[in-house]
């Protein structure tokens, strides 16, 4: 099988500094057997909480929106603010969901998916496909959602409780053709040379190596090359992917839009520029549900003071 293995369990998971751990994921489990109302309501409730409790996490949410929407004014800028917090509580339910609901359980949920067709034209080529998103609250479970109409992998980071990546590592190889250590690169290209489809995000800032500077939202923002260079390496074709949850319960709405044309082209920063792009206008069409909380630019260019 490629990419991680499916871990095996071990009696060293059992020790008392892990039963903290376990008492986590028990709690998780339990909110993943709630009912969809019943679900909703208690990520609202976690939502109101987090928009209550005096946090570092307020400041980076209103440095980033103020940043990226310069054209709303204060009040708009800390509505934002204020609804992407609640948002928060519906993050946390959401990975449990994604991570512990049953198949029958995902395939209750509304879910509306567009763009299929952009996929199985690549597959008729013989193309790998490149899925690239963003960091929504939620990813995990629409990245399972989706799993239920096409086959897909993903890439990851290592979690530090191993627990936890005993715990998450099961639960996504349960959907997913196969995970991706983010370190992978000769894997992952392997995968997509045999036309495999693989999602990831290259959103955040990673303080890597590998990164460049190009706008987000105006803003010069380190963004990792790795989609020009995982595409130049595999020949897989770029395909964005967006998702975002209806109001009121009514469930999900995913899009695979047209895939990204003469991608890679020879410049990585154009090609990067042109990522960042597509991001955009994943957030403008549901910028409340979109991960603000993330120092999105921690990394500056030389001589450019820290916003947070």
């Amino acid at each position: 099988m490629p990419g991680t293995p499916r871990p095996t369990f071990t009696r060293s998971l059992l020790a008392p500094r892990h039963w903290p751990a376990w008492l986590g994921v028990a709690v998780i489990w339990l909110i993943a057997q709630l009912p969809q109302a019943a679900l909703l309501w208690l990520g609202r409730r976690l939502g109101a909480l987090v928009l209550r409790v005096p946090s570092e996490r307020r400041h980076i949410a209103e440095t980033n929106i103020a940043l990226c929407f310069p054209e709303l004014d204060a009040a708009a800028q800390a509505a934002l603010v204020d609804a992407n917090l609640r948002d928060i509580g519906l993050m946390l339910v959401e990975f449990a969901l994604g991570w512990m609901g049953s198949d029958r359980r995902m395939a209750r949920i509304p879910t509306r998916i567009e763009g299929l067709q952009h996929l199985e034209a690549a597959r008729t080529h013989g193309k790998g496909v490149l899925l690239v998103g963003g960091h929504f609250s939620h990813l995990e479970l629409c990245a399972r959602l989706v799993s239920q109409r096409i086959r897909i992998a993903g890439m990851y980071r290592k979690m530090d409780s191993a627990v936890f990546e005993w715990i998450v590592l099961r639960s996504r190889l349960h959907y997913a053709e196969a995970m991706f250590d983010k370190d992978d690169i000769r894997g992952t290209v392997k995968h997509l040379r045999g036309g495999g489809t693989l999602w990831y995000a290259p959103d955040q800032d990673m303080r890597s190596k590998d990164s460049v500077f190009v706008p987000f939202f105006g803003v010069p923002a380190a963004t990792i090359t790795a989609t020009h260079h995982l595409a130049r390496m595999s020949g897989a074709v770029v395909i964005p992917f967006f998702h975002r949850r209806l109001p009121d319960g009514q469930g999900y709405a995913l899009r695979l839009g047209a895939p990204l044309e003469d991608f890679p082209g020879t410049d990585v920063l154009t090609d990067t520029a042109r990522v960042n792009v597509c991001i955009e206008q994943m957030v403008r069409e549901a910028p409340e549900q979109y991960l603000w909380v993330h120092k999105r630019f921690k990394t500056r260019p030389a001589d450019t003071p820290a916003p947070y």
